[in-house]
């Protein structure tokens, strides 16, 4: 039996013991910070703090339990995937591949409904508001209060995200993401009939068009992973066996995909102030006051990206692993898909 035979196993258990913790320990981190941010809970690190390691801040009085519990989540997050690759010895990689890349499918299906959703309910809103009829239409309590960031995004936005969210879970074969190019093309092509027939044109319209393509262009990036098709520079990579080209991949989900998708992560939810959680936080708008109340979900945006990406990146790790090691199955990319 050769060396590499001999590693084998134990190759396999490693690549899946670190897939499954680094997605845990997403989910973990995502959790965590809607705890600490949104529900004012002391946070992971202040369990640390309390111990008095590292120079951290301890939690407030009376707080120390959900800092155990916070902290807690992030040791089960390390500790439970191995116990449950541990205890499945005879799953194969390829079979863990398809099952992270059915969630990012599931996340990047749920946030097309989501921002389609929204963009749609969000766009009459505005169209009522700037038209003077929102009061007509709701009474005048409701809409003075459909004119508060706060309150149209936790009213009118999140339950719409939440339909988003039941809709992807039984809606499997449902519009995909290139009805969304051209639900934009529409909007956008209404916006030049409106101005140059109507001569009618408010911010609402330029809103609804901005919010449906960085959604188009941030949340398909997993998709267009999954299909191969993002622009590669395969001079050399396409001279080499299916062997080496899985290790090459391999290689480059750990030093670049991953890294940067953590990298944004980290960035982006560092604090209250951070590029996506202090929007997220605020319900931050556009200056306008008249356009659509979307500018923090676009913020947020780069968080699902970096979400999606990072799991779609753990379903290709796990694959390009595969590869290398001759495991059988070998996924076949369309041959459409562009380099």
């Amino acid at each position: 039996m050769s060396a590499a035979t001999e590693a084998r196993p134990a190759i396999i258990f490693g690549t899946r013991g670190v897939s499954w913790v680094l997605l845990a320990l997403t989910g973990t981190f995502l959790v965590s910070n809607y705890l600490t941010f949104w529900q004012g809970w002391p946070g992971a690190s202040a369990a640390l703090g309390a111990l008095g390691l590292f120079g951290l801040s301890a939690p407030k009085a009376g707080a120390g339990g959900l800092a155990g519990v916070q902290f807690g989540l992030h040791v089960l997050a390390l500790v439970v995937p191995w116990l449950w690759v541990a205890r499945t010895p005879a799953r194969g990689l390829r079979a863990d591949a398809a099952a992270t890349m059915a969630v990012a499918v599931y996340l990047v299906r749920a946030a097309f409904w989501a921002i389609l959703l929204i963009g749609l309910v969000d766009m009459v809103i505005s169209f009522l508001r700037v038209e003077g009829l929102l009061a007509d239409v709701f009474g005048a309590d409701l809409a003075k209060q459909l004119g508060r960031s706060r309150f149209r995004g936790a009213v009118i936005h999140m339950p719409l995200a939440a339909v988003g969210l039941v809709i992807a879970a039984f809606a499997r074969r449902s519009l995909g993401f290139h009805w969304l190019a051209l639900l934009v093309m529409i909007a956008e092509m209404a916006i030049v009939l409106s101005r140059f027939v109507f001569s009618y044109e408010q911010a609402f319209q330029g809103d609804l068009v901005r919010f449906w393509y960085a959604g188009l262009f941030l949340f398909a990036s997993a998709h267009t992973l999954f299909e191969d098709g993002h622009v590669r520079v395969d001079v050399l990579y396409a001279q080499f066996s299916d062997r080496t080209k899985g290790l090459v991949n391999a290689i480059g989900c750990l030093t670049l995909g991953l890294p940067l998708c953590w990298l944004i992560l980290v960035i982006g939810f560092l604090g209250t102030s951070s590029i996506i959680s202090g929007p997220l936080v605020n319900y931050e708008i556009s200056q306008s006051g008249f356009g659509m109340y979307v500018k923090y979900l676009m913020a947020g945006f780069l968080g699902v990206f970096a979400v999606t990406m990072m799991v779609q990146f753990i379903s290709f790790f796990l694959e390009s692993v595969a590869d290398w090691l001759d495991e059988p199955g070998r996924r076949e990319p369309p041959p459409a898909a562009a380099h």
